[in-house]
């Protein structure tokens, strides 16, 4: 039981490193709290310190996710892994290290079901690429990839007759859609912010 209890408080904890907000102060010396939508989150950090940057904190992120996950694994505990990324997504929306207010969450689940269920990340990332290739919006990606897992991940718990990991993602799932309730708000409203990288010049960016 105490192992439990320290690969959970572990997961929580790496979950809660707030890489926006250190990549924003060391690297750009700005608080990203107090720029764009204000979130801890990759998308964020692409809006207001630009692609590299960007790419660093969502490396980190997934990363939080993926060891989280992995931790029960390496040391062969009977914790289910999908608990301990779930710890990591939970630190990721209410850090310790930043009072409690942290990002979405999506790349950092995209992190554990990256050990938890390869084949359900691989369906995860596909919708999200796709729709973003398509709409320009990370919000709408994120609502629509999670809408699809759902999908996918019951399919996937009736094929193999297990139904922790859809159980679970399901939850998350629309957990992450309630989180982007004032996005699903802009969206109906055509006010939505959209990113500039699949644009074939600066005009087409906004």
């Amino acid at each position: 039981m105490i192992e439990i209890i320290g690969i959970l408080i572990l997961g929580y904890l790496l979950g809660s490193i707030p890489f926006a907000l250190l990549v924003g102060k060391w690297g750009h010396g700005i608080d990203i709290r107090q720029h764009g939508s204000g979130n801890l989150g990759t998308t964020n950090t692409f809006r207001v310190l630009g692609k590299k940057a960007g790419i660093i904190v969502l490396i980190g992120d997934l990363g939080k996710g993926a060891v989280a996950s992995l931790v029960p694994i390496l040391l062969a505990s009977e914790l289910h892994p999908l608990f301990a990324g779930l710890a990591a997504v939970i630190g990721h929306i209410y850090p310790v290290f930043a009072r409690f207010k942290g990002g979405k969450a999506v790349a950092t689940s995209g992190g554990m079901l990256l050990v938890t269920s390869p084949i359900l990340f691989l369906v995860l990332l596909i919708s999200f690429l796709t729709t973003l290739r398509l709409s320009r919006m990370v919000s709408l990606s994120s609502i629509v990839s999670a809408s699809i897992g759902i999908v996918a991940a019951i399919t996937i718990g009736i094929v193999e007759q297990d139904w922790i990991v859809p159980t679970f993602f399901t939850i998350l799932a629309l957990f992450v859609i309630f989180k982007h309730r004032e996005n699903i708000s802009r969206i109906r409203q055509g006010t939505e912010s959209k990113i500039g990288m699949f644009a074939k010049d600066k005009k087409d960016t906004d």
